[in-house]
């Protein structure tokens, strides 16, 4: 029986992928690098360090991650400050009421830093409705690898059988399958050329996944 929803984040709580695009290509102007869209596009999901990792790696730069990570933070924050336009995912509210209202356990499991989940959080007034939230960023390992999935069904209280993942990225669908955890895959807009086939089910509103029709969906397995 499903007790308890993992939410991701960025893609699925939040339209935030222009104000990532935008910081990251703000810092890697300042690292005097150019990242192809099929490189940046591979980066969905995981946490800034890692991926500042792989920017150094792949352009040989001098610079350490962490400088690239302090860059990258600092456009954000700049960014999501100056936008008042910035809304949360059409329909997403609703279902987070709708699930917490019928007694689901929620978890927030984001590659974000825990100041970027805070920040989000807070300008909508989200956390009420969430138990727990974990960020990738104070983990050892990041996406498509399964921790974050494996500690966010071990704050919820409950098993990973009991337990629903919605991800928007090839990378979180992947850590998702390998904690071995049922995955709702979000088809995003915002997410760009990302690999859905893995997920249990695909959706593209989040019409499609009330209480009702997720429960009676997952628990029919």
């Amino acid at each position: 029986m499903l007790k308890a929803v993992i939410f991701d984040m960025d893609g699925v709580i939040i339209d935030s992928e222009p104000l990532h695009h935008k910081a990251y290509h703000n810092m890697f102007a300042d690292v005097g690098v150019k990242v192809s869209s099929a490189l940046y596009e591979s980066f969905t999901g995981q946490s800034t360090l890692n991926v500042c990792k792989a920017v150094c790696d792949h352009f040989n730069l001098k610079a350490t991650p962490e400088h690239l990570v302090a860059l990258k933070r600092k456009h954000y924050k700049q960014f999501f400050t100056s936008n008042s336009g910035l809304e949360l995912i059409d329909g997403v509210l609703e279902r987070i009421k709708d699930y917490h209202n019928n007694g689901l356990t929620l978890v927030l499991a984001s590659s974000a830093s825990m100041p970027s989940i805070n920040m989000i959080f807070e300008r909508f007034n989200l956390n009420p409705y969430f138990k727990a939230k974990l960020s990738g960023a104070d983990l050892k390992q990041s996406k498509p690898h399964p921790e974050i999935f494996e500690k966010a069904a071990e704050a919820s209280g409950y098993q990973k059988n009991e337990c629903l993942i919605i991800e928007d990225s090839t990378n979180g669908i992947k850590a998702a399958k390998a904690a071995h955890i049922y995955c709702v895959g979000y088809d995003s807009l915002h997410s760009k050329n990302q690999d859905y086939s893995q997920a249990d089910t695909v959706i593209s509103n989040f019409n499609a996944i009330s209480y009702a029709k997720l429960t009676a969906m997952f628990n029919s397995l």
